[in-house]
């Protein structure tokens, strides 16, 4: 798969290297960097299930099935854009914390949350 805005080992699994990420995900992701008009930093891609904060899960999260990230911002202006975007994309779970952005593609109504 080809992206505009990203190279595919930005999103591998931060202790076992593995990737599964959904290329239909990593599309939305892409248009996302798109709208917002601003590069951005993925600091958590996929998690393999034995990752250490995935493990500790009753049931897999949507980091280790291939159809979340987290965002690093760097001001409040660029989190609220990031948020923006993703709420108009009808991104399924947005979670805000001081220095990043979860985003991901949950099959629930839209979420949001704060770390």
């Amino acid at each position: 798969m080809q992206m505009q805005y990203f190279d595919i080992k930005e999103f591998d699994c931060q202790e076992t290297g593995t990737n599964e990420m959904s290329p239909f995900f990593l599309e939305k992701l892409d248009y996302l960097r798109h709208q917002c008009g601003f590069p951005f930093k993925i600091t958590s891609g996929y998690r393999d299930p034995s990752h250490s904060i995935e493990a500790r899960k009753t049931r897999p999260g949507t980091h280790a099935r291939g159809i979340a990230a987290d965002i690093q911002i760097n001001s409040g202006s660029e989190g609220y854009v990031i948020v923006r975007e993703a709420m108009k994309m009808g991104l399924g779970g947005i979670g805000i914390a001081k220095n990043f952005i979860h985003v991901d593609m949950r099959d629930t109504v839209q979420v949001i949350w704060t770390y």
